[in-house]
């Protein structure tokens, strides 16, 4: 079940709503956990009951770690950290490791990628190691901690909640009618973020069925640069639309979850944009990756540009096990070394709107590796791209007539509010609170009303 589907707005959503408000806070534990639990059996059934057991473990195991000093608790700690990184090597990584290291040397039954493990994962250790580092007391009820873990608005998709974020509100939390409002319209605005122009631009030239069709032979220059265009904005309204109805969600129950996304495509260096993209993975990749790497503060350059490979190494690793993310997060890692070298200074020194532009040539450049797994593809697709046609006009014009009008309208659109300040705009608040339920009840209907119309509603983050 995903949030932008039929089942859910329809008949998960309002009954859930009903019940956690009209439940009062002596029972929205439960209520919010009975829920989460449902939510997460509808799509990964066989997985539950190894989730709830891992959990469990966990639980105990960090609370006892609590109570622990000297040897016992780096074994206790690194007992948590070995069943939390383990089960997410086993079930992400197996099928590649085995492909890759003994393809022929034994019987191998693929295992099934459980939906949402690197993001509960990375929240689990998050816990463990926060409680480690004694900046946190653990929980003492276990119904807790699985709220925290299996919460439904956060665990499938991010952003990723960091335990200290939530502590306060897991044990009690109160929503106002403000919450409410806030919350219903951040839901919204991201709904319709996913439903109205991710899925429009999902099937604008799209990579994953020439992929499987065999490849890109015929394709024109100007043909594939609509095709990582329409990726590159469909991804990030896909992901943020997400994100945007996580938050809305929780505002509504409850909880302030972080901020995942500030406008990416306008950032001026690869280094500021990931300060705007997928925000909750850089932050937990560099309090815990990073800097315990040693960070800034190491005794050489060279050191310091490991630690960066090695820290993007696993950020594309952490979104699938194929080389190309392997590659993508390496992409990713070069820059920023580069940006520290050179490239940072210099892109300061030009005029914002030619950094941006600059900035942006990068992040389509990279996210080719995202979008084609395989890497013969990969290099095919770029030499499409990049071959004499595409500065012809002509080839351009007959590329675009191959779209509907609603698809040229909605990439341009997303270029337009991914890439300027007009986007700010609808970023209503409660000082007007009938416009901003007026405006939410009109994205919402229209919504809703796409997707009855329609059966297409991929989502790209749904795998990781």
């Amino acid at each position: 079940m995903v949030f932008s589907s039929i089942t859910f707005l329809l008949y998960f959503l309002p009954p859930f709503l009903v019940a956690y408000r009209l439940g009062g806070s002596k029972f929205q534990n439960a209520i919010l956990l009975i829920a989460s639990v449902i939510f997460y059996a509808w799509g990964a059934m066989s997985f539950l009951p190894i989730l709830l057991i891992s959990c469990v473990v966990n639980f105990y195991l960090v609370r006892e770690l609590d109570k622990l000093s000297g040897s016992k608790r780096v074994r206790a700690v690194s007992a948590s950290v070995i069943l939390n990184v383990g089960l997410l090597v086993y079930f992400k990584y197996a099928n590649f490791i085995v492909e890759n290291i003994a393809p022929n040397h034994f019987e191998w039954s693929e295992v099934a990628l459980p939906i949402g493990i690197s993001f509960f994962s990375f929240q689990s250790l998050s816990y463990s190691l926060d409680v480690h580092r004694q900046t946190v007391k653990p929980l003492k009820k276990l119904n807790e901690y699985l709220v925290y873990i299996l919460s439904f608005p956060q665990m499938i998709a991010g952003p990723i909640v960091r335990f200290t974020e939530v502590e306060k509100a897991l044990r009690k939390r109160t929503v106002a009618n403000a919450d409410w409002l806030n919350g219903f319209y951040r839901f919204a605005l991201g709904l319709s973020k996913k439903v109205l122009i991710a899925n429009t631009l999902a099937s604008v030239f799209p990579l994953d069925i020439a992929v499987v069709a065999g490849g890109f032979e015929g394709w024109s220059a100007p043909h594939a640069c609509i095709a990582i265009f329409a990726f590159t904005f469909q991804i990030y309204f896909d992901f943020s639309g997400y994100s945007d109805m996580a938050i809305g969600l929780g505002r509504m129950l409850g909880f302030k979850f972080p901020e995942n996304f500030r406008q990416p495509y306008r950032a001026t260096s690869i280094t500021d944009f990931w300060r705007r993209w997928h925000i909750t993975l850089s932050s937990w990749m560099k309090d815990y990756l990073y800097i315990p790497l040693g960070g800034n503060r190491v005794s050489s350059n060279a050191r310091l540009y490991m630690n960066l490979v090695l820290v993007f190494a696993v950020s594309g690793l952490w979104h699938g096990a194929s080389w190309n993310f392997l590659i993508w997060g390496l992409y990713h890692g070069v820059f920023l070394i580069l940006d520290r070298i050179f490239l940072r200074d210099l892109l300061k020194q030009l005029p914002n709107v030619l950094s941006r532009t600059i900035t942006f040539g990068f992040v389509v450049v990279g996210w080719v590796f995202f979008a084609i797994e395989d890497f013969d593809l990969a290099l095919s697709f770029f030499s499409q791209m990049f071959n004499g046609e595409i500065m012809s006009l002509e080839i351009w014009a007959q590329e675009l007539s191959f779209l509907k009008a609603r698809e040229i309208f909605v990439l341009f659109a997303s270029f337009i509010f991914s890439s300027t300040a007009l986007y700010d705009t609808f970023k209503l608040d409660d000082s007007r609170p009938l416009r901003m339920a007026g405006v939410g009840v009109a994205m919402f209907l229209l919504s809703v009303s796409y997707l009855a119309g329609s059966d297409f509603n991929p989502f790209i983050y749904f795998r990781f």
